[in-house]
């Protein structure tokens, strides 16, 4: 019987990753797990948190300025770049910490330095060589920067938070959810924005209404977007990056050139091709319903597969993969993962919270929905002098009247909408929100009090 050093080794440092590897040591399993840099992946380091504070951080402008409206007086403080950096790092040092101590605590063997398959059942980290009876790929994604004239002067957004100096002109490229976070936030700390985006609408896949709905009030607080257009080329000069957009000859000068327009697994020098990992034309790691690679013992989970690269995701398939492979918690069923109503938020400002069909999806998927659907101005704003308003849209599949689709523009819109996921995963008809007593004065509220649908469009 063939003898190994490890159980499980887990390639990939991240939110799944370091799930996968402190829940496996915690069922008595010997665990090795090899990460090249600071523990907890995109989502720690360069991803969530750090962006969820600056979104934070970038907020206090608005509130500053809405305040006179309810009687404070005074001039807005003024943002000191400087501190804001220090202060996410130490607090993303001690989260690294955190992590550390968790995989320490539950016997699990860190090993740092770029891990690569050599064998079967053999990892390669450094000149150290490492067996393991099973091997789990979690190393995640990485930003994708097109080969545009002049993309050495360019930044991802793993880049942004330690920009220095700060931009005072940014231009972000890209339509997605990263690059309307960072429009966002970099126009609310006090950057002149452009977006540019190749589209006629940012974020895809989303709703039709909040896609609309969004680029107003972006706009509104001053993020330029600049739409069906393309950056032909970046050059350097005394004054900055001078940007050549494709359409009608125009062009711009900024500090910092932002491209967010996607991401790709990373999947490449891993050694997978050489032990017969299939990947994607795409470049992700192709799996089962299980999470098992073309090599059975090889699993993989989260952004590095590009199936849904969001990080409760990757946490919900570590935990099945564990409980395939060690059984699961004492006392708890195996665990298994739905893709179904996965509620996910956008930070932008306003935030954007969704979960369940975008109003064309839930048409094409069932015969009869109705579309119930609010616009209005928030209590706050009566007083603070603002004009962003607020959406909140509710799909109702006809036939069964259960809700399908649930999604909101406006603030904390993320916090608000977790809340309705859950309902929406049990099965909850419009009946029962209907028969649901508001909280009173709330923007949540509207959720259960839209009694009308909204007349259906008519496509010519």
């Amino acid at each position: 019987m063939q003898t190994f050093d490890f159980d499980f080794f887990v390639v990939g440092g991240g939110s799944g990753g370091v799930r996968a590897a402190r829940m496996a040591g915690q069922r008595g399993a010997r665990v090795g797990l090899a990460e090249v840099a600071d523990m907890g992946g995109t989502c720690v380091n360069v991803g969530c948190i750090p962006k969820k504070l600056y979104s934070y951080a970038a907020h206090f402008a608005d509130s500053f300025e809405e305040s006179h409206g309810f009687g404070w007086e005074g001039a807005a403080p003024v943002l000191n770049w400087e501190t804001l950096k220090a202060n996410r790092a130490k607090e993303i040092k001690r989260l690294n910490g955190i992590y550390d101590k968790l995989l320490d605590g539950a016997g699990v063997k860190v090993i740092k330095g770029w891990a690569r398959m050599i064998g079967a059942h053999t990892i390669e980290v450094g000149d150290q060589h490492y067996t393991a009876k099973n091997i789990l790929i979690a190393t995640g994604g990485t930003a994708l920067v097109p080969a545009v004239d002049g993309h050495d002067h360019v930044v991802t957004s793993d880049s942004m938070f330690d920009l220095d100096p700060f931009p005072r002109r940014l231009l972000v490229v890209g339509g997605g959810y990263i690059a309307c976070e960072f429009a966002s936030i970099f126009n609310g700390l006090g950057s002149h924005v452009t977006q540019v985006h190749r589209g006629e609408k940012v974020l895809t896949g989303f709703d039709e209404d909040v896609r609309s709905f969004i680029a107003v009030e972006m706009a509104k607080t001053g993020v330029d977007f600049k739409f069906k257009t393309e950056v032909e080329s970046i050059t350097k000069t005394a004054l900055g990056l001078f940007v050549k957009l494709k359409s009608d000859g125009q062009s711009l000068t900024v500090d910092t050139v932002l491209y967010a327009t996607g991401r790709i697994a990373n999947a490449s020098g891993l050694g997978l091709g050489a032990v017969g990992v299939e990947v994607s034309a795409a470049g992700a790691i192709k799996i089962n319903e299980h999470y098992q690679t073309s090599v059975p013992h090889i699993y993989a989970v989260g952004d590095v597969t590009a199936r849904m690269q969001l990080t409760p995701v990757a946490l919900g398939e570590a935990m099945v993969v564990v409980d395939q492979l060690f059984g699961p918690a004492a006392g708890k069923a195996a665990r298994s993962m739905s893709y179904d109503f996965i509620p996910t938020a956008v930070f932008t400002h306003p935030n954007i919270g969704t979960v369940g069909y975008s109003e064309s999806q839930a048409r094409d998927k069932f015969d009869k929905v109705s579309v119930y659907r609010a616009d209005f101005k928030s209590l706050k704003h009566t007083l603070s002098g603002s004009n962003e308003r607020t959406l909140m849209k509710l799909l109702v599949e006809d036939a069964t009247d259960r809700v399908v689709g649930l999604h909101m523009v406006g603030p904390d819109a993320g916090e608000v909408v977790q809340g309705f996921a859950v309902a929406m995963k049990a099965g909850a008809t419009k009946a029962v929100f209907d028969s649901t007593i508001g909280i009173h004065p709330t923007m949540a509220e509207e959720f259960v009090t839209m009694r009308e649908p909204v007349a259906p469009k008519i496509h010519a």
